[in-house]
This record gives structure tokens, sequence and C-alpha cells, in this order.
């Protein structure tokens, strides 16, 4: 699915209106399918109570059409508040002067309010960023019980970043027009949201092409990747679907290496091979026996020497570091090595991104593409901020660095967001439950084989996401959230990978 930025959608708009749909008849289309969606949900009864808290933009026009409209259906108690005072748009004038006779303006507006059975939120748009005005956000607060429609997207919520003010409008629906807003993909206002609708509001398909030249944005759904997985003939061998190198685990987590291979063989590869130390191949060899291992002598703590001249990286289609590897100089050594000699996709996850933070122009020194799959706290080492910035800013911050370095990075958690030079994707598969020890280690072996069965890097991130986080999603179905464990994802790729097809 299309999403665009608040500043995509106003273009668009623009567009919209040179090819010759003008801003008026996108505003009355969307004040209709509101309408629509409000009818609907009082079901024939037009004795509700219908309050539209409305503002002075074009938001607040939206509001004044469909409450017009209600009107002509007969509905007998709408009233429209005025938040902001009289409309300052030319539209906005329009379509209040065209309704103002027809519906009650309350003078006593919390009284009107609090009896409101259905009250919607048009008081800005998707432009909306910075804080709410107390007296605003006091009237949001008014008449939880109402059924709560947002507009276009609730009020007080960032619709590019995703961020939210004190006292944003917690809507139970959002119609949303044209687009899904990029913002509306991530927390928390993906949660003030409530259930939302993409209207169609009569946007000329060619309309969209002044983005032609622009960052792609889209939300991952399963029509997105037809041809995974990669059919398999009866004469199908073990060399057709990928060798993946995994380096990863050391003394103290072993469990990484398990977890890292084990989501490479649940996803297809056809050859997993694990460089780790002696311990953890002793635990891997008894849950995994399908892997085969390289031995890497290890320093007294039980981190894996630098020992480049055991691993040949030519020999396979994808290579997977840094779960459970350990920060020391020799893994550092041993990272920057990969990352500078691999002709073969590069999955970096956990400790190899924190190595590379400790010199991260080491990407610019890469031969190939390079996928790197951070979590907050790793991205804000490898960016030098705070976990704060970089959940403020998750298109931001993961765009930037991979413009930077021309890689693709998947910054995990929800609305897991994937970014390359060109393209930002954001998976919504997945639950809390994942939030466990182990479910990366399984993600960036997921990763790394699709890769090694010939996927571009970004569409490896995309589809890693999405099966990743449907597993989850099942696994949290039979276990639920608080008892489901990171074993329990790779039980449920099997049912992942049936549901697809």
């Amino acid at each position: 699915m299309r999403m665009v930025t608040p500043a995509n959608m106003r273009d668009i708009e623009d567009e919209s209106e040179r090819l010759g749909v003008s801003k008026k008849q996108l505003m009355e289309n969307a004040g209709k399918k509101l309408a629509e969606l409000i009818d609907g949900y009082c079901n024939g009864d037009n004795e509700k109570k219908i309050v539209f808290l409305v503002g002075n933009g074009n938001n607040g026009g939206d509001c004044s059409v469909s409450a017009g409209i209600l009107a002509d259906m007969e509905y007998k108690n709408i009233s429209m508040v005025m938040v902001c005072g009289t409309p300052k748009t030319e539209l906005a004038k329009e379509m209040y002067n065209r309704v103002v006779g027809c519906v009650n303006i309350p003078a006593d507006f919390q009284t009107c309010i609090s009896e409101a059975d259905i009250l919607i939120d048009g008081v800005f748009g998707t432009g909306f960023h910075g804080e709410l005005d107390t007296k605003i956000s006091d009237i949001f607060a008014l008449n939880k019980n109402a059924y709560r429609i947002a507009v276009d997207v609730s009020s007080g919520g960032n619709s590019h970043t995703g961020t939210v003010s004190e006292g944003t409008f917690r809507a139970d629906e959002t119609l949303t027009f044209g687009f899904l807003k990029s913002g509306m993909s991530q927390y928390p206002l993906k949660d003030f949201c409530g259930k939302i609708t993409v209207a169609d509001i009569g946007i000329p398909e060619k309309a969209i092409d002044i983005l032609k030249d622009r960052r792609k944005y889209t939300l991952i759904e399963r029509e997105d990747f037809a041809d995974f997985p990669p059919h398999r003939k009866s004469t199908s061998h073990k060399g057709i679907f990928g060798k993946v190198l995994i380096i990863a685990g050391s003394n103290s987590m072993r469990g990484a290496g398990f977890f890292a291979v084990s989501g490479a063989l649940r996803s297809g590869a056809g050859l997993v091979q694990l460089a780790t130390v002696g311990k953890c191949i002793d635990t891997v060899s008894v849950l995994a026996p399908e892997s085969t291992f390289i031995e890497m002598s290890h320093d007294e703590n039980g981190f894996m020497r630098f020992e480049p001249e055991k691993l040949d990286l030519k020999k396979y289609n994808a290579v997977v570091i840094g779960c459970g590897m350990g920060v020391t100089p020799e893994t550092f050594e041993l990272t920057k090595f990969v990352v500078e000699n691999s002709e073969i996709p590069v999955i970096i996850d956990a400790d190899g991104i924190n190595c590379i933070a400790l010199d991260i122009d080491i990407l610019l020194k890469k031969k190939t593409d390079i996928i790197l799959t951070p979590h907050v706290g790793e991205m804000a080492r490898l960016m030098k901020c705070t976990t704060k910035e970089i959940s403020e800013n998750r298109f931001l911050i993961a765009e930037k660095l991979a413009e930077k370095y021309d890689i693709t990075v998947v910054l995990k958690g929800a609305g897991t967001v994937v970014a390359d030079r060109n393209n930002t994707a954001v998976n919504l598969t997945g639950n809390a439950g994942m939030s466990r020890g182990g479910s990366g280690d399984i993600l960036a072996g997921m990763i790394g084989a699709i890769a090694g069965q010939g996927y571009i890097a970004f569409r490896s991130a995309c589809i890693g996401t999405y099966m990743h986080g449907l597993a989850g999603d099942i696994a949290s179905e039979k276990f639920t959230q608080e008892a489901m464990l990171p074993r329990d994802i790779l039980n449920c790729l099997s049912d992942s990978f049936r549901k697809i097809k």
C-alpha cells in the first residue's frame, strides 16, 4: 500500500487540481465519505447526537460538508463546535457558510460535547506539528464515552513522524483521505488513530506521478512479494537455495547462534554454516543438526578471535554477522574484515552493529549490499544520539543512515522501518510478545536466507520483517504474548509460510 508524507499529500492535491480535479471537489468528496461513515455507524438512527469539533482550516471544511450532507439526510441532532473560531481558508469559509443555518452552533459547547453519541475531530489536519494548546486538549478530553472519529488524522499527532502532543485526540476510528500518511504507521500516533480506513476521494491516478523522483513510502503487504518463496521444482537441490554463513555466538551467548542459524534454516536456505566458538558449536549442533560449523578459537572470556583465514567468503551467497558475538578488539576486526571483503550480501545485527558503531565509516569501504538491523538502542549508538531522538524521528534517521552509506536499514520496533537510498517501507506484522532476547537473531538469519536465495537487499529486508512478524502473530495466538518465546516464532514459521501460500 502506498503511503505519503504530509508534504507529498499537499503536492498531490496541487497536481490533482492541475489535472482538473479541484481542491473544492476533493473536499466535497471527503465530506461525503465522512458522512457515509457516520451514517453507517448510526445504522439508520437519525436521533443520535452528532458533534463535530471543527478547526478553522480545510480539515474543518471537510466537517462542514459532512454536517450538511447529514442534515439533508434528516439527522436531527447535529452540532458544530468551532474550536478555533471562524474559518480562515476560503474553502473552509464557503463550506461553513453553506451549512451554518442547518446545524446547531452551541454556546455551551461543554454540555453539547458531553451529551454527544458521536464526536468527530476535524480540528487540525495532516500539517500539524508541535504542541496542542491546553484549551484544545481539554476539549478533546471531554466525553470519552462517545464514539470518537478523527478526520484524516487525530489532532495533535504529527502525521509524518508519528509523534503526538500531550492531549492528542484519541479516536476509535480515523478516516484518512487519499493515502495512508506515513506517521500513522508509527507509534504512538497509530494507537491514537484507532481503526484506520483510507477513503478514495477522487484523486486522479496520474497525480501520484508528481512523486516519481522522490523517496517512495509503502506499507509492506503480502502482495508486494508475490514471487516469494521461490518455487521448488521436483529437480531442485540444496545448491539452488543459497549457502549462508553465520558468524555469531560466544561461550556466554550460545542461544544467539542457534536462533540465527534456525531463522535461516526455517526460511528456505539450502545450506547454513555457523562460524563460532567450540562451546557454541556443542549447543547448536544438538539443537540444529542441519547446520555445519567452522570452529573459531576464543579469548579468555569466550569471544571469537580474529581468524580471517578460516572464512572463505566466496563460498557463500550471503553472510550474517553479529548475533551474540560480543564487542572486543578482535570481533571488531572480524566485522571490519567482512564489510571490506565480502562480495555477497552482508546482514549485520546486534554486536556486529555495536562494532560498527566504534567506526561507522567502515561502511564506506563495502563492496556489496549491506543490511543493518538495529533496535532503537543500537541505532542510538550508531548515530551518537539518544534513544528518545531515535524514537521521535524513526523515518528521518533510518533514511539519513541509508542514504549516507548506501545501505539498507531495518530499524526494528513496533512499525519496523525499512529504508534504502530511494525507498521506505513499514511493517505492521508482529506484536509485543516478540520483545524478548533472541527474536532479533531469528530475523537476522531469516533475512540472510532470503538474500542468499537471490532477492535484492531491500526486498529481502521487507520480506524477512513481514514473515518474522507474521510468525510472531501466529505464536501469540497459540501461546499468548505473555507466554510465547522466540523458539515459538521459529516453530510458527511453517504456519507463516503456509498462510502466505
